[in-house]
């Protein structure tokens, strides 16, 4: 216990030490060393990304970036581990260096994101990298390897393995859990920083403090648990990321936005990936700042659907697809399921089909682009659950049972897969053609459609 409570991250919580503030009133201790990894181009990028990209279309006060949330991740990373330091069984497995690791990981944590990069990876396009391998290549460039070498005494390689949620030891397994599962740094930070900065209280309601209090390793002693005291503040951790996913992330305008984005990047990738440098334009285009990467895609040699979507979306008058339709697991059923989950490159052929089938029925061409498909992408939402220490506080003889044994509220949410409820299937088109879209009939030509492109 001393052993990790002598951290110097972790002393700084309490004593007097070199600030950040970040909102909303946080003070986020720094150490030389903290500030070493700050002070580096791979980490001083993020300040120009945003953290949610294209829900500033909707809330625009949601333009903080990532440069501010992954300050706020590395200070919960010190709070869990000061919470976790009292409990015997962390403290024999999880040595004073593991720890470290966990508190440059949690700071470092998005190093690999490039700008629009969630709404891009969910396209899962052939040839396009992950932000891992982005951030195995940050890791090990000069600036950041020199300071894990010389100021915290720590292989690049030792951070990239909790990053890339490796599990094959015990202790990674732990440390994964504490970046990446059901109760994590990350979330408990973007939670309640997409709800502050979007106007919203859905993030911010749950008691982060009772919960960090709560934790403990689970029966096995592999992964992150809580004690049954944090049962309560868990169920309102769920129902924050649900509430965000419906009201945040997944708006309908926000859809419209990201649906769009993607759709030209799909035409940009499309015409480039051929290329003998191709890799090469990637790393250059996802190493720019936010507003370069969007010149980028709208300069010379783009092609014109790709222009004509990204100026909609960022040039001097803003021009949104509007929803014309909308299908969930409770409405029409049968076509969210044709379309939910299906590879990016089906959806733009569907999309396509149904635009020439609506056109014939309008008598007119419409353009490709002018009609969007938008639909839940390939990969699941992982889902929360998490085991709870009953009778005890995770230390001892404790009866364990999972959250979702536990809770209805969990159950529900486990047993009727989140994606299906919180992401629906919508079809979108230009206003130009939205209204009399509206008057046809979308569905039997959308089934047209989906039967054609199969």
């Amino acid at each position: 216990m001393e052993q990790l409570l002598s951290i110097p991250e972790i002393r700084a919580l309490d004593g007097p030490a070199s600030l950040i503030r970040i909102p909303d009133q946080i003070d986020v201790p720094v150490t030389e060393r903290v500030m070493a990894l700050i002070d580096a181009p791979e980490f001083q990028r993020l300040s120009k990304i945003s953290q949610l990209g294209l829900v500033s279309c909707v809330y625009p006060a949601a333009n903080h970036n990532r440069f501010e949330h992954s300050l706020g991740v590395y200070r919960n990373a010190l709070l869990f581990l000061r919470q976790l330091a009292n409990r015997p069984r962390f403290c024999q497995v999880i040595s004073v260096h593991d720890a470290q690791r966990l508190i440059v990981a949690a700071l470092l944590h998005d190093i690999g994101h490039w700008p629009f990069c969630h709404p891009i990876e969910d396209m899962k396009l052939e040839g396009l990298f992950e932000h891992e391998d982005a951030a195995s290549r940050y890791l090990h460039g000069d600036a950041i390897r020199e300071c894990l070498k010389s100021h915290w005494g720590i292989e690049p390689d030792e951070v990239l393995s909790i990053l890339a949620k490796d599990r094959s030891s015990v202790v990674n397994s732990i440390l994964s859990s504490i970046l990446s599962g059901p109760i994590d740094v990350d979330k408990m930070d973007y939670l309640h920083r997409d709800s502050l900065h979007a106007g919203v209280p859905y993030g911010q309601n749950f008691d982060a403090a009772r919960l960090i209090r709560s934790l403990c390793l689970n029966e096995a002693g592999d992964k992150l648990a809580i004690s049954q005291k944090g049962r309560t503040a868990a169920e309102l951790m769920v129902i924050s990321r649900y509430t965000m996913f419906c009201e945040v992330y997944w708006h309908h305008a926000v859809r419209s936005a990201t649906c769009m984005l993607q759709r030209a990047f799909y035409q940009w990738f499309e015409q480039n990936r051929l290329s003998d440098n191709f890799h090469k334009q990637l790393i250059e285009l996802f190493h720019l700042s936010e507003s370069e990467m969007i010149s980028r895609l709208r300069s010379d040699g783009t092609p014109a659907l790709s222009q004509k979507l990204l100026d909609s979306l960022f040039g001097d008058v803003r021009r949104l697809h509007k929803r014309i339709r909308n299908y969930s697991v409770l409405d029409k059923p049968d076509l969210y399921q044709a379309l939910a989950h299906r590879s990016y490159p089906w959806l733009v052929s569907c999309g396509d089909q149904l635009s020439q089938l609506l056109g014939q029925q309008l008598g007119e061409s419409i353009p490709a682009g002018d009609v969007l498909v938008d639909a839940p992408p390939v990969g699941l939402e992982v889902q929360f659950d998490i085991e709870v220490a009953y009778d005890g506080d995770g230390d001892g003889k404790d009866t364990w049972r999972s959250l979702g044994e536990v809770s209805p509220l969990i159950n529900t949410l486990a047993s009727r897969q989140f994606d299906d409820h919180v992401k629906q299937v919508r079809i979108f088109a230009d206003p130009a053609w939205a209204d009399r879209i509206r008057s046809l009939d979308v569905d039997q030509l959308l089934r047209t459609a989906i039967s054609e492109v199969a």
